[in-house]
């Protein structure tokens, strides 16, 4: 099949009729974007592409709006897990950010292999047994080697070269 012609013949078409569908320009585009996606990864049998195209089409619309519609049910059934954005930063402040994150990351590249792994697993979340088995330690003993950790970090930020 090429592809080329395919989407040369059937986008535009596509697109009209995912606009008039959803009334939504961006989501008719990003349908049919995904439509053409789904061509490449699953070419259909047959030569009836354009029907295929269509109703690939027309079921990623129907699936956006049921999405959309569940998180809407959601959001009005519980009110209170609204989600909460970041506004973006201003420059001054990305950079200041920016400027911090590599000071932790040169702290922690001083840090043996084992400490800035026990470090960063329990930043993940990963609790004591799981860091345990990926660092090859008792669990017993996790909770001193992460307080150790902490303490050469801490140590390694507080150096004078790393004031901000």
């Amino acid at each position: 099949m090429d592809i080329q012609r395919t989407f040369e013949e059937h986008y535009d078409p596509l697109y009209r009729y995912l606009i008039r569908l959803t009334g939504d320009s961006d989501a008719a585009a990003d349908a049919a974007q995904e439509s053409f996606i789904r061509l490449v990864e699953h070419q259909p049998d047959g030569h009836q592409v354009r029907a295929w195209l269509f109703r690939v089409a027309t079921n990623l619309v129907r699936d956006g709006s049921r999405v959309r519609r569940r998180r809407m049910e959601l959001l009005q059934t519980y009110p209170d897990r609204v989600p909460m954005g970041d506004a973006p930063d201003v420059p001054d402040r990305a950079l200041e950010l920016k400027q911090a994150q590599a000071v932790v990351r040169s702290a922690l590249e001083v840090l043996s292999p084992r400490d800035r792994t026990l470090l960063l697993m329990r930043e993940e979340g990963f609790s004591h047994q799981e860091i345990a088995r990926a660092v090859g330690t008792t669990t017993k003993s996790v909770g001193s080697m992460i307080a150790r950790a902490l303490r050469k970090l801490s140590t390694e930020l507080s150096k004078p070269e790393n004031d901000l």
